[in-house]
């Protein structure tokens, strides 16, 4: 009795030294310590949660034995952190983590046979910040299964074997930053899949079976620096659906199936004037393609091709003379017919474009000064330069863009009506003033003549 006494003052003293506090509640083959209060049982071919957990345990480490099921009543709602992964869990009660709202990480991953959740199986974890679900055979995600979720900001998902994302399911997901979805089965992403995921960072989609994409599918991720869609089955990918992404930075499309056909040209034009770094994206089709990388093909090789939506209207507009916003609005045309993304300026109040009087009067020549000053500036803003260092609107990677700054629009020269001549202090005397002129000055010399 002595002897044990000495052994676990002694293991209590070593503990103390290391800055850990021994709990003799403990499970059997478990050890417990404070400061945080932790329970770690990992590695001991437990079947079931063993008995005995401490109610006040912040942390609980059960990864890497055999237990099967979760149930109401296993945990403590003052578990902060819970690690089971790597388990044989096949079954979790709905109701197993109600009331934990003090839970901010949840490791269920590389539990193979669990395939389904219920769709309350997460209710009311408002301060979880992490979530994994990795290789859990999912196939299908209830709707509301990730509902009030909000301080989320780490979701793994990935190496299940979902096939299909149901629209809004992480609607309520406002801080996620980090989304893995990669090693799936997804074949499609709808307009709606991705909804409310503001603040998202980065998105990995890459090893599923995506064979199609809507063209709004990534408009709620104004934040996005990070997109992998690499190892699909991709053969057309919109670039309207790119334009979405602001703030996009990294862009893996290699080793899907593209065809480099008109149906690229959208995609096309967009990898062409995107700053940020993209993989290859190699074609496979048409025959006459084969090997090459469709970033590096030219304009020639979609001459057969007939313009995308956005630079059709563009050139109409351009060349017809006339501009309609709602059809036109953030296009504009550069050199060699190319469109490009402008965006529109911001709201406020009209600048005053008005021309300073001259208070000295005009000199010699300023109608003609004036008027040659207003057509070359017509000409230099007819188009925009949208060259390589030329001065043109910039999307820094944070999304803000900087625009250059313009004092005023080039007024439009308002030239007479056809037929008359306008005039200028150099224009000589017509035939007709001459004749007045002329006698005006014989009436003032017979004047005197006149008036007797």
């Amino acid at each position: 009795m002595d002897r044990d006494k000495r052994m676990s003052s002694g293991l209590e003293f070593l503990l103390f030294l290391c800055g850990l506090k021994f709990s003799w509640s403990c499970p059997r083959d478990c050890i417990c310590y404070s400061a945080p209060s932790t329970v770690s049982c990992q590695a001991h071919n437990f079947l079931t949660i063993p008995d005995g957990i401490p109610p006040d345990s912040e942390r609980i480490f059960l990864q890497n034995n055999k237990i099967h099921r979760l149930l109401r009543g296993h945990f403590s709602p003052n578990t902060i952190k819970l690690w089971i992964y790597s388990n044989n869990i096949t079954y979790i009660e709905p109701s197993t983590f109600h009331g934990f709202t003090l839970l901010e990480e949840l490791d269920l991953g590389d539990n193979r046979h669990l395939r389904s959740l219920a769709e309350d199986t997460f209710r009311g974890l408002r301060r979880l910040n992490a979530l994994h679900l990795y290789r859990c055979g999912l196939t299908s995600l209830p709707n509301d299964i990730f509902r009030g979720l909000r301080n989320l900001q780490y979701l793994y998902l990935q190496d299940n074997h979902l096939k299909f994302l149901q629209n809004n399911t992480f609607m309520d997901l406002h801080n996620l930053s980090h989304l893995f979805l990669h090693g799936n089965r997804l074949w499609n992403l709808q307009q709606d899949t991705f909804r409310g995921l503001q603040a998202l960072d980065r998105l990995l989609l890459h090893k599923n079976q995506i064979q199609w994409v809507h063209r709004l599918a990534f408009h709620d991720l104004k934040s996005l620096t990070m997109l992998y869609l690499f190892n699909n089955s991709l053969v057309e990918l919109p670039g309207q659906c790119l334009d979405t992404l602001p703030s996009l930075e990294y862009l893996r499309l290699n080793d899907n199936p593209w065809s480099c056909d008109c149906k690229a040209l959208s995609l096309w034009e967009w990898l062409k004037h995107f700053r940020g770094s993209t993989s290859s994206v190699g074609c496979q089709a048409p025959i006459n393609m084969v090997g090459k990388d469709l970033k590096e093909l030219r304009k020639e090789d979609f001459s057969n091709c007939s313009p995308t939506v956005s630079e059709s209207r563009a050139q109409t507009n351009n060349l017809s003379g006339t501009v309609n916003p709602s059809m036109n609005r953030g296009v504009a045309v550069g050199s060699g017919g190319h469109t490009h993304v402008v965006h529109p300026s911001r709201p406020g109040p009209p600048k005053n474009c008005t021309k300073p009087r001259n208070r000295e009067g005009k000199k010699k020549g300023d109608n003609e000064v004036h008027h040659s000053k207003e057509v070359m500036a017509d000409k230099e803003d007819s188009f925009p330069d949208f060259s390589e260092g030329g001065k043109h609107d910039h999307t820094s990677p944070d999304g803000t863009v900087t625009r250059r700054k313009q004092k005023c629009s080039p007024r439009t020269t308002v030239r007479p009506p056809s037929g008359v001549q306008q005039a200028n202090n150099k224009a000589p005397l017509s035939k007709s003033l001459q004749v007045q002129a002329l006698f005006v000055a014989l009436i003032l010399t017979h004047i005197d003549h006149i008036l007797h």
